[in-house]
C-alpha cells in the first residue's frame, strides 16, 4: 500500500541505519513524544538497530495515559447518576482512584462505546429524554472533531448533550520538560498527527527558545529512522531546527478550518496531567459561549482522588526518566489485564508496548 509499504521497507531501514552509523561520532538522546512513536519503535526493534551512542526515550505523548484519575471518577459519577456515558475504548479500563469505567458498565451504568463524538451525539438525538455526556480526551488530533460535535449540538439546539473536557497540548508538555531539572533531552521527534493539525510554528518557536533540533516525524519504521537521522544531524552540525519528515500529511500553517473549529470552541486553560502535574497553559476547555454543554456544570463533582497510584512510576515513566521495565510493579501486579497505571492500558502507552513485545 502507497505510504506503508515504501516506509516498512527492510533495503531502506538499511540504509537509513547505515547512514545514521556513519554520521554519529558522539552520544545524543532524543525523545520520542508520540506514543504511537513508541508504540512502532519497541514493536520494530529499532532502538537496537541504532548506533549506541543514540539512546530514546520515551515522552508524553499518549493522552489515555496522561487523562487525570479525577476525570474518570467524574466521568464514573456520571454513568452512575443515570446518565449514558459515551467514551472511546480505549478509557474504559483506564483505573480511576478505586474503580474504572469497564468496571461500572459491569455492573450495569450506561457506558457506550463509540468511535467518534458525533456517535454521542446521534445517541443524544436518539434518546431526548436522557443526559448524553462524551467524555472527550486527547491532543490537538481529536480535539477538532469533538469541537465540531459541541458547535452542531448548539446549532441545532439539542440540550441533552454535553462534553467532559479532558484535552491537552503537546507544545507546553515538551516547555515542561526542558524545563525539568533533570532533563537530558536533546533533541525532539514531535508528533506527525498533532502537526498535521496545528502546523510547524509552535515547534519552531520551542526550537528557537532552547536550540533544540526537531524532526516532525510518523509513524512507520523509516519515517521515525529518517526523523533520527535528521535529529542527530543537526546535533552534529550545531545547526538546531524543525525539519519536517511527514510532509505527506504536514503543511507549515497546519490545518486552518480545524484551528478555526477550536478557537471558536474552546480556550486554553492551565492543565493536570495524570503522574506529571498541573502544567500552565496545556490544556483547552470549553468558551462560556458554549457553557451549557459544559459537563461540569451541569454535573457538579468534588474529587477527592489522588493522582499518585500506589507503587506506580508512571509519572516518571511518561517523563522520560525511567523505563516501564525499571517499575518494580511492571509485569508483576501491573499486567494489561490488571493495570496499575494508564500506560499499561492503551495500546500507545510504553508499558503496554514494553509488555507485549519485550518480555516475550
Amino acid at each position: 500500500m502507497k505510504y506503508v509499504d515504501e516506509f516498512r521497507s527492510a533495503d531502506r531501514v538499511r540504509e537509513t541505519v547505515r547512514a545514521l552509523d556513519a554520521l554519529t561520532t558522539r552520544p545524543w538522546t532524543i525523545m520520542e513524544v508520540c506514543g504511537g512513536q513508541t508504540y512502532a519503535i519497541v514493536k520494530f526493534g529499532l532502538q537496537e538497530l541504532l548506533p549506541k551512542k543514540i539512546r530514546l526515550i520515551h515522552g508524553p505523548g499518549c493522552p489515555v495515559c496522561v487523562t487525570p484519575a479525577h476525570i474518570i471518577d467524574h466521568a464514573l459519577s456520571i454513568a452512575e447518576s443515570g446518565a449514558i456515558l459515551c467514551s472511546f475504548g480505549d478509557m474504559l479500563r483506564v483505573p480511576g482512584s478505586s474503580s474504572s469505567l469497564l468496571s461500572a458498565k459491569a455492573k450495569g451504568a450506561s457506558v457506550h462505546i463509540v468511535h467518534s463524538p458525533l456517535d454521542a451525539l446521534e445517541i443524544a438525538r436518539e434518546n431526548p429524554s436522557r443526559q448524553v455526556v462524551f467524555l472527550a480526551i486527547g491532543f490537538e488530533t481529536t480535539a477538532p472533531a469533538n469541537a465540531v460535535s459541541v458547535f452542531q449540538a448548539k446549532k441545532e439546539g439539542i440540550e441533552n448533550f454535553s462534553m467532559l473536557c479532558s484535552h491537552v497540548l503537546v507544545p507546553p508538555a515538551l516547555e515542561f520538560l526542558v524545563h525539568s531539572p533533570d532533563n537530558e533531552v536533546q533533541a525532539f521527534l514531535a508528533p506527525g498527527h498533532v502537526c498535521t493539525i496545528t502546523g510547524e510554528s509552535e515547534y519552531r518557536l520551542l526550537c528557537e527558545r532552547h536550540s533544540l533540533p526537531i524532526a516532525i516525524t510518523g509513524f512507520e519504521p523509516l519515517d521515525i529512522l529518517q526523523g533520527i537521522y535528521f535529529c542527530v544531524q543537526m546535533l552534529e552540525r550545531g545547526c538546531p531546527d524543525v525539519v519536517n519528515q511527514y510532509s505527506r500529511s504536514v503543511c507549515l500553517e497546519g490545518n486552518q478550518v480545524a484551528l478555526s473549529m477550536l478557537d471558536d470552541v474552546f480556550e486554553v486553560r492551565d492543565a493536570l496531567w495524570r503522574g506529571i502535574g498541573t502544567i500552565e497553559a496545556s490544556g483547552l476547555f470549553l468558551r462560556r459561549e458554549y457553557a451549557e454543554f459544559n459537563a461540569e456544570e451541569r454535573f457538579p463533582f468534588t474529587s477527592k482522588c489522588s493522582c499518585k497510584e500506589q507503587g506506580c512510576i508512571s509519572g516518571e515513566i511518561l517523563q522520560g526518566r525511567k523505563r516501564p521495565s525499571e517499575c518494580p510493579m511492571f509485569n508483576r501486579q501491573c499486567t494489561p489485564e490488571q493495570p496499575l497505571g494508564a500506560p499499561m492500558v492503551s495500546n500507545e502507552g510504553a508499558c503496554a508496548a514494553y509488555y507485549h513485545y519485550c518480555i516475550r
